[in-house]
Order: C-alpha cells, then structure tokens, then sequence
C-alpha cells in the first residue's frame, strides 16, 4: 500500500508529493497512477517477480549488504518511483514515532550491514529456536530505520524470506503479521531498546504456519 499522508506524515523534497488527479491518496509515480488499488497491484505484481528473481540468485552463503537492499527495492520499484533504490530524502513518522532523519540513513545502514548482516547471514541454523532471532533482529533494525520512501516492511519481509530459504525453511507465510498489526508494531518498537522477544515469538508463529503448509 502507497505511504499516505493519512498513513505516514513527511516533509520535504518532491518524494513527499502525490500524483496529481489522485486526491493526495498516491505517491507521485512515473506511470501515472492515481488510484490506491490500481497502486496496490502494481507494485505487488512488481514485488512478485521480484521475490522469484531473488530466491535464484541468493543462495545459501550469501552474505547480504546495504547494496543488496537497495538493488533489491530499485528492481522493484524502479519502474514505478524515480527514487527507487535510494535512501530516502524526507523526514518520516507514523503514530508519534519518527523514523532516522535521512542525514543519518547512510551511517546507520553502513552500521546495520556491519553489525547486523554481518552477524547473522547468511542465516544458516537447524533449529527454529536459533533462528528466530537472526529473523527479529534484522527485521526489527531494518523497520527502524525505515532506509527508503516506500515499501520497507514488504521489503524486511523478503529479506526475512531469503534468510529463512538460507536455512532450509519453506518460504514465509506472513498472513499472520498482517492478522496482529497492534502486536507487530509493538515488536518494532520493543526493537528500540533492544528487546527482539516479542518478534522472535511471532516469527516462531509464523516459521510453524508456514511449515505446517508445506
């Protein structure tokens, strides 16, 4: 779904522009678009082809980077948003919360490579009780600093799958994040001081129904 102002509240620059004829409910966009759903289904059907790109070609011992990311989300979005790929430039906050200032996008996603990715992929475990912490940790940070303009958390998401196809697990079945959004968001905002137990339990829950769909 498309940033909204009703969604997320931004400042500055032409990222935080909507399309004109689309009553301030889209993104500007260079297909211009001017509904939600028809929004809706073009970067879902982007993300689609994305996902089935990214299984072929980042295996087991790949060790995921900042780069990775944003190559990740220009192949995504770059046939819709002429920002797609790169940090995001407008100040961002949702319920309250604000998000990194962009002046510290770069240092904090050269530190989440370094600290983060570097540490926990590839994700390679047996067990689901070690993995799930690899998974909260690095969905967690990454929502934190919320690096682009759009598509973060469907972007931590992939992420989370890749990782998980690193260690042998099904491809992830999210509809449960979805189903508990107020239990979702407080995991994210327990991450900032560290506490990833609310996330491990619900990627627990989610690794459990995906498999159990398999």
């Amino acid at each position: 779904m498309t940033d909204k102002q009703t969604k997320y509240s931004t400042s500055g620059l032409t990222e935080a522009e909507s399309e004109p004829g689309s009553g301030g409910e889209v993104l500007r966009n260079l297909q211009g678009i001017t509904t939600r759903h028809e929004m809706e289904f073009a970067e879902t059907l982007e993300l689609a082809c994305v996902i089935e790109d990214a299984i072929d070609n980042f295996g087991p011992d790949h060790r995921f980077t900042a780069a990775d990311l944003c190559k990740l989300h220009q192949q995504w979005l770059g046939t819709i948003y002429s920002w797609a790929g790169s940090y995001r430039q407008v100040m961002m906050s949702k319920s309250g919360f604000c998000f990194a200032a962009p002046a510290h996008i770069p240092a904090l996603m050269n530190d989440f490579e370094t600290s983060v990715l570097a540490r926990y992929t590839p994700c390679q475990f047996t067990k689901t009780s070690d993995i799930t912490l690899p998974l909260a940790v690095v969905h967690v940070e990454l929502v934190l600093i919320h690096p682009f303009r759009e598509g973060n958390g469907r972007l931590a998401r992939l992420l989370t799958t890749l990782m998980a196809l690193q260690s042998g697990l099904p491809i992830l079945e999210f509809s449960l994040l979805d189903a508990e959004r107020e239990r979702y968001f407080t995991a994210v905002r327990a991450g900032m001081d560290r506490n990833y137990g609310l996330m491990q339990q619900l990627f627990n829950e989610v690794i459990k129904m995906s498999v159990s769909r398999n």
